[in-house]
C-alpha cells in the first residue's frame, strides 16, 4: 500500500468515529451528516487515484 492509500483510509475512519461520537453525544443528525461523508472520501480517493494515479496507482 501506498501513503495515499493510508491517508484515504484514514480520513474514512476518522469521519466514520466522528460520526460515531456525534450519534451518541451530540447530535444524531449531526452524525448522520457526518457519516455520509465515508463513502464520499473513499470514492473521492479512488477517483483521484484512478486519474493521477494510471493503471499501477
Amino acid at each position: 500500500m501506498k501513503t495515499s492509500d493510508y491517508f484515504i483510509l484514514g480520513s474514512a475512519l476518522l469521519s466514520m468515529l466522528l460520526s460515531i461520537y456525534l450519534w451518541f453525544a451530540v447530535d444524531k443528525e449531526a452524525g448522520l451528516f457526518v457519516g455520509l461523508w465515508v463513502p464520499s472520501l473513499l470514492g473521492f480517493g479512488t477517483y483521484i487515484k484512478n486519474v493521477y494515479g494510471g493503471q499501477n496507482g
